[in-house]
């Protein structure tokens, strides 16, 4: 079923690749979400992303509190991505971008940065998330990262009856900036983290290859990768107690939610626990909350969650 306001796919006339947004819902206000920048198997596959990730910005900002609706893009990456080329897709992207008239607001997102921003900001001012010289509040990773904590706080009191995971092991699956960040914040436990990238694989946590991060038995599950990761045949492999995650869209259908519940397996929903980066952006660029107040609003979530989870 359709449930889209607008779905737009160009091919840009000075790269020549594939741009997309889609526009979820913009009843709450206008739309928020990040640019994504990657090679898919088909444009099919992308045209599938930007709507499931748009649909779950929407419910991002709901579950926060936001006034915003949600949306996405992507930049489709069918080739080898020099730095001009690179240039020109995001100003493509950009003119894109701007016909939504600010119904569509873009950050970061996979694949793109703060620098990306300021290259779609010469073509539109809707670009958020700027380099800190430049105005801006750079990487939203560190917010996201302690809304992750937060949240793993809440949904530990209520698994484990204390929000201290000392002593708890943690499977980490997806070890990028904000996946790092929340090791690093897991302290006293035992922390195992994976990722695709062997090079990320230091002496500091534990160490399982892709394949074992969901067939580890744990305390607590903390899929921080791609999303589409809880399939039914996943679930019932887990041994864990546990999911709190920030990698959008983790099921590969809204029924592994019951399968979940049925395995007496506790799962934050990721559009909860991934919101701190949105949070703390708009706090800043949209309200001119200083840097303190707007991470108070991320910890927020703790409290989100511990009403969403009940006694």
């Amino acid at each position: 079923m359709w449930e889209h306001e607008q779905l737009v796919v160009r091919t840009g006339r000075r790269s020549g690749m594939t741009t997309m947004v889609a526009l979820h819902s913009t009843a709450a206000g206008p739309a928020v979400g990040g640019c994504r920048m990657k090679a898919y198997p088909e444009i099919t596959d992308a045209v599938t992303d930007v709507l499931r990730l748009s649909k779950a910005m929407t419910l991002k900002c709901a579950g926060a509190g936001i006034p915003h609706g949600g949306a996405k893009s992507v930049i489709v990456v069918d080739r080898e991505l020099t730095p001009e080329l690179r240039r020109a897709v995001l100003l493509d992207h950009a003119d894109l971008i701007n016909e939504f008239d600010g119904a569509y607001l873009a950050g970061p997102d996979v694949g793109t940065g703060p620098q990306d921003m300021l290259v779609l900001r010469e073509r539109t001012p809707h670009a958020y998330c700027l380099p800190a010289e430049h105005g801006g509040t750079g990487s939203s990773s560190g917010p996201t990262a302690r809304g992750v904590l937060a949240a793993l706080k809440a949904a530990a009191q209520h698994v484990f009856g204390t929000p201290d995971l000392a002593g708890r092991k943690v499977v980490i699956s997806g070890f990028g900036s904000v996946g790092q960040l929340v090791a690093q914040g897991l302290e006293g436990a035992e922390v195992i983290v994976s990722d695709v990238d062997e090079s990320k694989r230091t002496g500091e946590f534990g160490w399982v290859p892709p394949e074992q991060a969901y067939r580890t038995k744990a305390d607590v599950l903390v899929p921080a990768a791609v999303g589409g990761v809880l399939s039914p045949e996943v679930v019932r492999d887990l041994d864990v107690a546990l999911i709190v995650g920030p990698a959008n869209n983790q099921l590969t259908e809204d029924g592994v939610a019951d399968l979940l519940a049925e395995r007496g397996i506790v799962w934050v929903p990721d559009h909860i626990v991934s919101a701190g980066g949105v949070i703390y952006t708009l706090a800043r660029e949209d309200d001119g909350a200083d840097h303190e107040t707007a991470l108070k609003r991320v910890d927020g979530i703790e409290a989100t969650v511990r009403k969403l989870l009940g006694p």
